[in-house]
């Protein structure tokens, strides 16, 4: 067993130390081991579970071209002619609010995650009767997806703040939310390849189906917490529970007031924020720039666009098992390790975006900046992603649904603004578009740097906690 840290004054409304998983004088149980552990089968459930959200969320930014060659009604910007031959913009509507983090925190995540990925995967397989009613039937459908996606993040931070051991965090959420990549991966070349050889149609109805697979298979093995999982080791239960002993509050109102006057609370909403302009300008328009500009056809545009996800999807598996690394071997601070990788995954991101627009139409020089800008920003998930678990771990789901309730911005307003910027689809306009991206996020990283903090702050424990150091 580890010694006891040694004690330190707390500053700045900080109590725990951003290096150590404990507060001080606080025993710890031996790690369990890995293999077979409860909580990684948590983090591969719930990366499936991410991974149908995803493919349900990004099917329609494939589809939708087959659904504008069919019906015209649906149609938006007409095909650039500036590069050689080799759609239309969509919106992923979607709603991540703060009521889905104070849901989470009150009835547990695992039935509002279970649910709003049901609900999300059924309402997907009336898209295309949707479709057929008319543009506004499809934006209401959508929207209503929207509602059951808003809560799933919320959700699975509230579960992760009962289960992930400080020093695991990293790892375990990028494994879980790593499978959102990968979800637009396999969605994006496969939604393409069915709109090619079959119909658009059925592009919903595997995907709405897969959803209510993965729905059944978490209401059976998974549990709110650790106490309440049946087959969970006695070593794995102790390891996780006096890990998180002294981090947990057990006030039962939320402190909302405190919450909302955090500053480090505010510097994950600007860099979520920031950081989400550019995802959703990738996610909800890429698909659009490689018909429009670089020309390619609606099987090549879902191969293609899936690329640069992929990259996201292995950097965020490494990056969750580079952090915890630097911060148990190395010994680095919790939030230096938050700093650093949401710098890297911010900045970087912007510069390759920036360069894309400025390469003509060199499509393998696009598809390589594209891939290693989309690449890069998997360095946040082990970053500000999963900040709110180091300053608030009782309330995380609560800070999750704030942050993201801002983050939703970008993608509501994002393709918005990048639709009114290319009216003549050319590339000197998406360069526009390509550096306002770039400029917000570059503010955003250089603000979370600022303000960011890796410890429980004040508010965030009870007054026994807060006594007792």
């Amino acid at each position: 067993m580890k010694s006891p840290v040694p004690d330190q004054s707390p500053t700045d409304g900080e109590k725990v130390s951003d290096s150590t998983p404990l507060l001080p004088g606080s025993p710890q149980a031996e790690a369990a081991p890995v293999c077979c552990s409860a909580r990684y089968n948590l983090a591969v459930l719930a990366f499936f579970g991410f991974f149908v959200l995803y493919a349900l969320r990004v099917n329609l930014s494939v589809a939708l071209v087959d659904m504008v060659d069919s019906n015209t009604t649906l149609a938006g910007n007409r095909t650039s002619k500036e590069c050689a031959e080799h759609s239309a913009s969509n919106k992923v509507l979607h709603n991540q609010t703060i009521p889905g983090g104070y849901v989470a925190s009150r009835v547990g995540g695992k039935l509002l995650l279970g649910f709003g990925i049901l609900g999300t995967a059924v309402f997907t397989l009336f898209t295309p009767i949707a479709a057929d009613i008319g543009v506004g039937a499809l934006i209401m459908l959508r929207a209503l997806e929207g509602l059951g996606e808003g809560v799933t993040f919320p959700a699975m931070h509230a579960m992760w703040s009962s289960w992930a051991p400080p020093l695991e965090r990293s790892r375990l959420l990028s494994i879980s939310y790593a499978g959102a990549q990968l979800g637009t991966v396999i969605s994006l070349p496969l939604s393409g390849i069915i709109c090619f050889y079959m119909n658009w149609t059925y592009v919903f109805y595997l995907f709405g189906i897969i959803g209510i697979i993965w729905f059944g298979l978490w209401i059976w093995l998974v549990s709110n917490t650790p106490e309440t999982h049946k087959t969970i080791s006695h070593q794995e239960k102790e390891y996780i529970l006096s890990s998180l002993k002294n981090q947990l509050s057990s006030q039962k109102s939320v402190p909302w007031i405190p919450i909302l006057k955090s500053l480090p609370l505010w510097a994950i909403v600007v860099a979520h924020f920031s950081y989400n302009w550019i995802f959703y300008t990738l996610l909800t328009l890429l698909p659009t720039y490689m018909k429009e500009i670089l020309r390619f056809n609606v099987q090549e545009n879902g191969i293609l666009s899936a690329v640069p996800y992929f990259g996201c999807w292995l950097c965020m598996i490494i990056s969750g098992q580079a952090a915890d690394h630097l911060r148990t071997k190395w010994n680095f601070s919790t939030i230096c390790v938050r700093r650093v990788f949401s710098l890297m995954g911010m900045i970087g991101p912007a510069v390759f975006l920036v360069a894309a627009g400025f390469i003509g139409c060199d499509y393998s020089l696009a598809v390589a900046f594209l891939t290693i800008s989309t690449t890069l920003g998997g360095f946040c998930s082990s970053g500000f992603s999963i900040n709110h678990l180091d300053i608030a771990p009782s309330y995380a789901g609560i800070l999750l649904g704030i942050t993201n309730s801002f983050a939703t911005i970008p993608g509501m307003v994002g393709p918005v603004i990048a639709k009114s910027l290319t009216p003549e689809n050319t590339i000197k306009e998406w360069q526009t578009v390509f550096w306002i991206a770039a400029a917000i996020n570059v503010f955003g990283a250089i603000f979370f740097t600022l303000f960011a903090k890796g410890e429980v702050q004040n508010w965030a424990l009870d007054d026994h906690h807060r006594h007792r150091n």
